[in-house]
């Protein structure tokens, strides 16, 4: 097929557009997608009307928002790893990983904008392979990179001192988790194994789970097992392990009270921040399970159920959902994360969103060996107040 025609062009898609338009009665779906490119919409789509401008507006600003907040939250704690040595250590390079992967996922939405501005996709083909390569990326990194936080969790909680995984682990880590996302982002990109078209309004793309056969629904399970399943199966794993680990804590910890014959012991701040750090990845889990669990939902149906329910508008739902917490997850980590929070506050005091006071939390946070105390008092306490004055 010949892809020389599909010049990007704000008038992409009116181009040639007469015989489809007319096939469609002018009120269908992929009415503006030109004859070269119709193979790639899926008949499903094309049995439904049209969407009002109105709705290519409104998604097109909901994304509009969600890239900047998206952004500069990634952004903030990108740079603030960047530029704190105290926050360079193997459990904070995973947390810049994750941001990394939410900023693959933040930078393809002006695509997104453009796509809904001209109604359909923007850069034809290959504009649908970027926004399809880029989403399997992030979401499979992501999802795997949630997955080797709560291993990092598990080991620092379960043996503090010696548990703890070196900055070599961490960048295997980091690494294994790019390796483990590339299969099911490469494979659809050359057409080896399923490919990247256009979904609901065909403002977005994604791997082509509306295509009948086995092959599809091999796909679909198997992808489904590789970025979902497993990622989960791990995580689960790992914060049980923490919650049991926690419970047998605090049998000892009640244990030794009462053979002391004291009401409680205080509990090693470390430990107990450690727990604190671990109760804000579990967080940022469920948010990543409330996201791409609808999405799997989407993906499941269009190659095993029925199809009546998968409307345009129910498919693009779940993709504003896991793009919505590609955009939470850095405020979470840099909102609940002390040392995170007390380098953002000193490098930018105007951002008065982090509370009065945000580095005066004296906690440490056990993702490294170095335990913050008087670190964190020396940096000066700067409100809303002064910033503004």
């Amino acid at each position: 097929m010949e892809y020389t025609r599909m010049v990007p062009s704000v008038s992409f898609y009116r181009d040639g557009s007469v015989e489809i338009e007319s096939e469609f009665e002018g009120e269908m779906l992929g009415w503006n997608v030109p004859a070269n490119y119709l193979d790639y919409i899926h008949p499903h789509w094309r049995q439904y009307k049209a969407p009002h401008l109105y709705q290519h507006f409104l998604l097109g600003f909901i994304y509009a928002i969600i890239f900047a907040i998206g952004m500069f939250g990634n952004f903030l704690v990108l740079w603030a790893f960047a530029t704190s040595k105290r926050l360079r250590t193997p459990s904070n390079l995973l947390v810049a990983n994750l941001a990394v992967f939410d900023a693959v996922m933040m930078s393809k939405l002006p695509l997104f904008v453009l796509n809904s501005a001209v109604e359909g996709q923007f850069f034809g083909k290959y504009g649908c392979d970027f926004f399809g390569l880029f989403g399997s990326y992030s979401g499979i990194g992501a999802s795997i990179t949630n997955a080797a936080i709560a291993y990092d969790r598990y080991r620092t909680i379960s043996s503090p001192l010696d548990g703890r995984i070196g900055m070599k682990q961490g960048m295997l880590l980091v690494a294994g988790t790019w390796i483990y996302a590339s299969p099911f982002s490469i494979l659809p990109l050359f057409g080896v194994w399923s490919r990247y078209v256009p979904e609901g309004y065909l403002t977005t793309c994604s791997f082509d789970y509306m295509k009948e056969g086995k092959n599809t629904q091999l796909f679909v399970m198997t992808i489904f097992g590789w970025s979902y399943v497993i990622p989960l199966l791990l995580i689960a794993s790992f914060y049980s392990r923490i919650l049991m680990q926690i419970r047998m804590h605090e049998k000892l910890m009640k244990a030794q009270a009462k053979r002391m014959n004291v009401k409680s012991l205080t509990q090693d701040k470390e430990q107990s921040t450690e727990i604190r750090v671990a109760k804000v990845a579990i967080g940022i889990v469920i948010l990543f399970v409330c996201a791409w669990t609808p999405y799997a939902i989407v993906a499941m149906m269009g190659c095993f159920s029925s199809r009546s329910l998968l409307t345009p508008t129910v498919s693009m739902i779940p993709a504003v959902a896991c793009k919505a917490v590609a955009c939470i997850d850095p405020w979470v980590y840099a909102i609940h994360h002390p040392i995170f929070r007390a380098e953002i506050q000193k490098k930018m005091p105007w951002l008065c969103i982090f509370g009065k006071n945000a580095s005066s939390d004296n906690s440490s946070y056990g993702g490294d060996n170095i335990t913050v105390k008087t670190e964190m008092s020396q940096v000066e306490p700067n409100d809303c107040s002064t910033a503004v004055a």
